[in-house]
This record gives structure tokens, C-alpha cells and sequence, in this order.
């Protein structure tokens, strides 16, 4: 059970990455009756913990509360991803004036005992730096694997997604895929329930479909028609029906051709492949939230049968229909 949050700064710390785990888990949300974490923040080395941004961060160097943390969470900044020459390097392998080994050593010993790990950003390079990416898939900033990549060939650098769940370790890649991170990790320690909750407070999507291979910079095709937002309103109310891109271009006054572009260039991914997305997704809140059999919750999603469910549902989930309900179920509720 998810309950001790600690997460360790270093100098330079990203102030973006460290307000996602802030937000995420050390926000009190119990008035919505959620879980409260037991969240802390600690030094990671002896040195004054300074932002990008020139300011500090007052916090103790406590190595020690490491111990005892059921997740580690090693925001981006301050290892060393550039050269010495660049603002951003502090700390890097050759650099003496701070010594991350204490800090390795209990980041290893956490994953031993059972602890998970994850990384934002560029702290990937951190985990990679303690030994802990070696042989692992594991992910950064799109602009950075190449760089982790070389300096850690051990590691299994994937530029291509958004985060990389290895078990006890794992990595995000660049900013807001910190946010995807966090309510994964959520999601797969406590529900679908609670992550999707903390991602309505936050005002954000409790899961986003893609990689960020989409946002890596690259000219758009010029579109001047206004937001399919409308569109996919409409298509997540009717799941259950047929939705072939004839039907969903006609829908949106475009040529099948002019849709198939459109809808890739907004969602980051195809028609259908974002229509079984979503059809998991809601497969999902109908296993932990009702009693209906999975052929009926197969039929409401529009996947026909319950062994279709369960072929998209292993491919999306890794785990069957049966075996989420077990893992997730909550109290029913009233389905209409």
C-alpha cells in the first residue's frame, strides 16, 4: 500500500517536476475521501537546494527518511545532462564539489527492499547514475535520450513514450508526461477511482494516448477547422456503436482522408486506435465500480464479446478483464 512519499532535491531542481509530485501526493484531498500520503521532501546532497529559476528551497538533508519511503520520486534537474559549460549541469559524474553516492546507495537499497522508484524528466539520468536504469527500459525528455542513451548504454532508452513502468523503477519522459506518471503510479497502487479523481482536481486527462515522439518539434500540417473536442465528447457517449471513420468524417463535415489527418494531428493517434483506447478506459470503470457480467460490460463499450474485451484489455492493461475487477473493485454503484 502507497502511503510514505519522499522525494529528494537536488541543486538546480526543476520547479515544474516538483510541483507534479507535490500536487499529486502532497496535496490533502480527504474532504473528497481520498488517501492522504505521508509526503516529505529532503536534500538530497549536503548543498543548498537552488531552482533553475535562482531561488531556494529550504528543506532538511535527511537521507535516512529514504528508508522508510514506499516511493521515491527524483524530480528533473541538477545531474548533469549538458556539458560543464551549460547552466544546467550541476553534479555530474566527474563533478566533485558534491557527492551523490550516499544518496545512490539508499536509492538502491529502496528498490532491494521493495520500494518503487520513478524518475521525471531528466532524472532519469540520476536513477542511470546509481545503476538502476542498467538493463531496464526506462525513458527522458525526448531531447535527452540520445545523451542517456550514451552515457549509460546499459540502460534501454525508449524516446518514443511517455513513461516506462519497469516495476520498482520508473521514468517519465519531459514536464507534463511527470503528470502522466504520477497518476499512473496512483492508478496502479490505489484505483482508477482515485487517480481519476486527483486528475479532475488537477484539471487534467487521467491518461493521455500517444508518445512523445508526437511532440518532438516537427512542422504541422496547417488545419483550419475548429477543435474536434466536440467530436470526441460525442464518440466517448456512443462507444457502443459502430464508428468507422466514413461515419466520424461525415460527422465532422471532412473527407476521410482530411479526418484520418486531422484527428492524428490533434490526438497524437488514429481514429481507432484512440476509440479502443477509450473503450478500455470505460471498460474499466464498469469492472471497478459495477456487478455486470464482462460480456454485458464488453457489449456497453462496444466490443461485442467478452473475448474481444479481453484481447484489447490484455494488450492495453497486461492483465484480463476478471483479473482488473479483482485487483480494483470498489462498493457498486447505480449504472444506468
Amino acid at each position: 500500500m502507497l502511503k510514505t512519499v519522499v522525494v529528494p532535491l537536488l541543486p538546480r531542481i526543476e520547479a515544474f517536476e516538483l510541483g507534479v509530485a507535490c500536487e499529486v501526493f502532497g496535496f490533502d484531498r480527504s474532504d473528497d475521501g481520498l488517501p492522504t500520503y505521508d509526503f516529505t521532501l529532503i536534500r538530497g546532497t549536503p548543498l543548498p537546494v537552488t531552482t533553475r529559476f535562482g531561488y531556494t528551497i529550504d528543506v532538511p538533508y535527511d537521507l535516512d527518511l529514504l528508508d522508510s519511503a514506499d516511493l521515491i520520486i527524483v524530480p528533473a534537474g541538477g545531474t548533469g545532462v549538458a556539458t560543464p559549460q551549460d547552466q544546467s549541469y550541476v553534479c555530474g559524474p566527474d563533478d566533485d564539489t558534491c557527492d551523490l553516492e550516499p544518496l545512490f546507495e539508499k536509492l538502491r537499497a529502496a528498490v532491494e527492499r521493495g520500494a518503487r522508484v520513478a524518475s521525471m524528466c531528466t532524472g532519469a539520468f540520476t536513477l542511470a547514475a546509481a545503476g538502476l536504469l542498467d538493463g531496464r527500459p526506462c525513458t527522458t525528455h525526448w531531447k535527452h535520450a540520445a545523451r542517456l542513451a550514451e552515457m549509460y548504454p546499459a540502460a534501454k532508452v525508449d524516446p518514443d513514450v511517455l513513461y516506462v513502468d519497469d516495476g520498482a523503477v520508473l521514468t517519465s519522459a519531459g514536464t507534463a508526461a511527470g503528470i502522466d506518471l504520477c497518476l499512473h503510479i496512483v492508478r496502479s497502487e490505489q484505483g482508477a477511482h482515485v487517480a481519476n479523481t486527483i486528475a479532475r482536481r488537477m484539471v487534467v486527462p487521467p491518461h493521455r494516448d500517444g508518445g512523445q515522439a508526437q511532440y518532438v518539434a516537427m512542422p504541422l500540417p496547417e488545419c483550419k477547422s475548429e477543435t474536434l473536442a466536440p467530436l470526441l465528447d460525442w464518440m466517448t457517449e456512443n462507444l457502443d456503436r459502430e464508428l468507422p471513420v466514413a461515419v466520424l468524417a461525415e460527422k465532422a463535415h471532412m473527407s476521410a482522408r482530411t479526418f484520418a489527418r486531422r484527428f492524428t494531428a490533434e490526438t497524437g493517434t488514429t481514429p481507432a486506435r484512440w476509440l479502443r483506447d477509450q473503450r478500455v478506459h470505460a471498460a474499466q470503470q464498469l469492472l471497478e465500480n459495477t456487478d455486470l457480467p464482462v460480456d454485458v460490460i464488453a457489449d456497453r463499450v462496444g466490443f461485442g464479446t467478452a473475448a474481444v474485451l479481453r484481447q484489447h484489455f490484455l494488450r492495453a492493461r497486461h492483465t484480463t478483464p476478471q483479473a482488473y475487477r479483482r485487483t480494483f473493485r470498489t462498493e457498486p454503484v447505480p449504472v444506468s
